[in-house]
């Protein structure tokens, strides 16, 4: 096991003991910040510059003032510098709103392994229930006042659904909205072979997080000679699909084997996905 660090902005990796956050930040009071979590491969952070422009995009909707790419940079560089090459890692960036009555953004980095569960499910596929969201797939975009489709700290729902897949005995959930299109899971996009097209939930329209994994292995479909495309989808749409997978970027895309208890046979092309991807 590689121990765990954590790396602050302008203080570079810190103690582990070492405090971090104030109590009256923000980020701790009220959720309110953004974070992005990266695949550490031989010793580098994977889609970096994907992930800082979804980062940039989230600011701009919360109006949270970040520092400089090159100093986020600078950064994870600091965190990940002799961390084994061999040793997958999951990097997370996190940046809070600060401290409350005013003062600069709480910027730092965590870095440790991948959890073995994560690895393990790659290789056993998860299994989903659909969880409904009560709200229309479009609502959330139209509410001017609503940033959507960000990466936000504040984890309260995602949690609670968590928790009732616990309760429930499966591995993860699938948002569906009050009219019936799947959305995403807590921390995954869902992507699903329809014939010969990788297919996700387009992300404007829907205010779902853009997944910087689901968008890389759309955008090079065509090197498993399959199109690509974005579209609303049910429940039975996915149950009809040749194969379903959730991508997120520390667990690479995982295989849907059990939809709301019903069994799926096996997908083609998962060893595919995840070699593409780099997760094999």
């Amino acid at each position: 096991m590689v121990a765990s660090r954590i790396a602050v902005l302008g203080r570079g990796v810190v103690p582990a003991t070492e405090p971090v956050l104030r109590g009256d930040d923000l980020g701790v009071l009220h959720g309110d910040g953004l974070f992005e979590t990266m695949h550490l491969r031989g010793g580098r952070p994977w889609l970096r510059t994907a992930h800082l422009t979804r980062l940039r995009a989230g600011a701009a909707a919360l109006e949270l003032p970040l520092p400089a790419d090159g100093a986020l940079v600078e950064l994870l560089d600091s965190i990940a510098a002799g961390w084994p090459a061999e040793v997958e890692g999951a990097l997370r960036l996190v940046c809070t709103r600060g401290p409350e009555g005013g003062g600069l953004p709480t910027v730092y980095a965590t870095l440790s392994e991948v959890p073995a569960t994560a690895k393990r499910l790659r290789r056993t596929g998860v299994t989903v229930a659909t969880l409904p969201l009560g709200v229309p797939a479009t609502a959330r975009p139209e509410l001017a006042w609503l940033p959507a489709g960000v990466k936000s700290i504040s984890y309260a729902a995602s949690s609670a659904a968590r928790r009732w897949a616990a309760r429930t005995g499966v591995d993860d959930v699938l948002w569906v909205s009050a009219d019936g299109h799947v959305l995403e899971a807590p921390s995954a996009n869902v992507v699903w072979l329809d014939g010969d097209t990788l297919c996700t939930v387009p992300a404007g329209p829907t205010g779902v997080l853009p997944g910087t994994t689901a968008g890389w292995l759309l955008d090079h479909a065509a090197e498993l000679g399959l199109g690509r495309a974005e579209r609303l989808v049910t429940p039975a749409g996915l149950h009809a699909a040749a194969g379903v997978w959730l991508t997120s970027s520390v667990r690479g895309p995982v295989e849907v084997r059990t939809l709301d208890a019903t069994p799926r046979p096996p997908a083609p092309h998962t060893s595919r996905l995840q070699e593409l991807l780099g997760f094999a």
